[in-house]
C-alpha cells in the first residue's frame, strides 16, 4: 500500500468515498468519449459525404458491444480487480477515439468507434458502479449508485460542449486530441488510488459493524462461466425480463436516440451544433441532479412506483419534443427539463429491484445482463434513427415511437414483484 493510499486510509473519510470519487471519474470520462461520436456526426458528414446512416452504424454497434461486455466486465473485476479493468479500459477506448483521424472510411470506424470504443466503455459500464457500490458500501448503496449513475451526465456535461466548441473553433480533429488527453490523465489516478476492495486498505464496507464478516462477493472462477451461469438464473426468472424489457426502452430513448441523434437533429432545424451541444450538457446538469436525487429515494421508496413516473414523464417530454423544435428555443429548454431530469435515473431503482429479486451478492452479475438489453435498446434506436433520418428527412417518427414505447415501459414495472425491505433497508440511515 503506497503512503499516499495508507495516509487517505487512516483518516476519517472511508476510503470507499475515494474508490468512488475514482470510479466517478472513470466513468463520467468513458461516458463522454462513448457520447463524443455524437459532436462528430454532422463534420463527417460535411468533410467526408457519409450518411447519416453510415456514420450511425459504427456507433450502434459500439453501444451493442457496450452492453455485451457488460455481463462479462463483471466477471473479469471478480477475476483481475477493479484497478486492472479500469485501466485496460481506458487504454481501449482511448485508442479507439484517438485514433478516428486515421479513419480513411465509414468503415474504419466500425473497428474504432464499434469494436474499441465500444469494448472499452463496455468495460466501464455502469455494472462497474453496482460493483464499487456493493463492495464498498452496506449503508447508502442507493445514494452511492445515484452518484456513480449521474457519472455518465457528468460526462456529457463535461465532453459535450467542450468538443463541439472545438470542433467548430479548430476542427473536429482538435477534439479528438483533446479528448483523449482526458482519457490519459485518468490512467495515473486509477493506478495510484483505486483499490479492489476495503480489505485491500484495512477497512469494512462502510456502514458494516466491526466483528462481523465482510459479505461482499468474492471471486468465482472463470469470468465466462459465471456469468453464463447467472444468465441461466436470470432467463427462468419473471422478474428478469420485465426489468430487460423496462431498460431495452430505457437505452432506445436515451443513449441510443437523444444522445446519438439530439445534436444532429437540432442542425436540421437550424440550431448551430455549439448551443445543441450546450443544450445536451444542460440536460446533463438536470441529469445528474435527477438521478443522484432518484438514488435517494430509492432507499426510501417503492422502486416500482419511481420507475414508472420516470418512464411516463420520459415518454411524454419525448412526444413533446417534435413539436418543440417549432416553438424557438424555449420549447427545448422546456423539453430538456424534464427529460433531463429522468434521463438515467431509471438506474438506482433498476439495480435495487434486481438486488431485491436476485440477491445483493448476484445483483453485479444479474445487473449486466440486463444492462445488455439497455444497450441492445440504444443499438436499435442509434442506428434506427439515423435510417428514419436518411429515409424521411427527419427524426420525428422516432422521437414519437421512443415516446409511446416509454409510456409502455411505465405500465411494465408496475409488474415488477415488490421491493422487500430489508434488502438495502440498511441504506437509507
Amino acid at each position: 500500500m503506497s503512503r499516499l493510499v495508507a495516509k487517505l486510509a487512516a483518516g476519517r473519510l472511508h476510503y470507499g468515498w475515494v474508490a468512488v470519487g475514482v470510479t466517478f471519474l472513470t466513468l463520467l470520462v468513458a461516458a463522454g468519449v462513448r457520447s463524443a461520436p455524437g459532436v462528430l456526426i454532422v463534420p463527417l458528414e460535411q468533410e467526408f459525404g457519409w450518411s447519416r446512416a453510415a456514420i450511425a452504424l459504427p456507433i450502434s454497434i459500439g453501444l451493442l458491444l457496450y452492453g455485451i461486455i457488460g455481463p462479462f466486465s463483471a466477471g473479469f473485476v471478480d477475476r483481475f480487480g477493479l484497478r486492472a479493468v479500469m485501466l485496460a479500459a481506458l487504454m481501449l477506448f482511448g485508442a479507439g477515439f484517438g485514433l478516428t483521424p486515421l479513419a480513411g472510411s465509414s468503415w474504419t470506424l466500425m473497428l474504432l468507434w464499434g469494436v474499441l470504443v465500444g469494448s472499452g466503455t463496455g468495460m466501464t459500464a455502469m455494472v462497474m458502479g453496482a460493483i464499487v457500490a456493493g463492495r464498498w458500501f452496506l449503508a447508502r448503496r442507493g445514494l452511492v449508485m445515484g452518484l456513480l449513475t449521474g457519472s455518465a451526465a457528468a460526462g456529457q456535461l463535461v465532453f459535450m460542449p467542450l468538443l463541439a466548441n472545438l470542433a467548430v473553433a479548430f476542427g473536429w480533429r482538435s477534439a479528438v486530441l483533446v479528448a483523449c488527453g482526458i482519457v490519459l490523465a485518468m490512467v495515473p489516478i486509477v493506478a495510484l488510488l483505486m483499490r479492489d476492495r476495503p480489505a485491500d486498505v484495512g477497512l469494512l464496507p462502510y456502514g458494516q459493524a466491526k466483528g462481523t464478516p465482510d459479505v461482499a462477493p468474492r471471486p468465482a472462477g472463470n469470468p465466462f462461466a459465471v456469468a453464463f451461469a447467472a444468465l441461466g438464473r436470470g432467463v427462468v426468472s419473471r422478474d428478469f425480463w420485465l426489468l430487460s424489457g423496462s431498460f431495452f426502452v430505457c437505452g432506445a430513448s436515451t443513449i441510443g436516440l437523444i444522445g446519438t441523434h439530439f445534436i444532429a437533429a437540432c442542425v436540421d432545424h437550424g440550431i448551430p451544433e455549439a448551443t445543441a451541444a450546450g443544450m445536451l450538457a444542460a440536460m446533463g446538469v438536470c441529469n445528474f441532479l435527477g438521478t443522484t436525487a432518484s438514488g435517494w429515494l430509492s432507499d426510501r421508496f417503492d422502486s416500482r412506483y419511481l420507475l414508472f413516473w420516470y418512464y411516463a414523464l420520459r415518454g411524454l417530454s419525448l412526444l413533446f419534443l417534435p413539436y418543440a423544435f417549432d416553438l424557438s428555443l424555449w420549447g427545448l429548454a422546456l423539453f430538456g427539463l424534464f427529460y433531463g431530469l429522468d434521463w438515467i435515473a431509471t438506474v438506482p431503482p433498476t439495480v435495487r429491484l434486481t438486488a431485491n429479486a436476485f440477491g445483493i451478492e448476484s445483483a453485479g452479475l444479474m445487473y449486466g445482463w440486463i444492462t445488455l438489453t439497455h444497450q441492445l435498446g440504444s443499438a436499435t434506436a442509434a442506428y434506427g434513427g439515423g435510417l428514419v433520418r436518411t429515409l424521411l428527412g427527419n427524426y420525428n417518427a422516432a422521437f414519437l415511437f421512443a415516446g409511446l414505447m416509454c409510456l409502455g415501459a411505465a405500465l411494465i414495472v408496475l409488474a415488477v414483484t415488490a421491493p422487500q425491505r430489508p434488502v438495502w433497508a440498511e441504506a437509507a440511515g
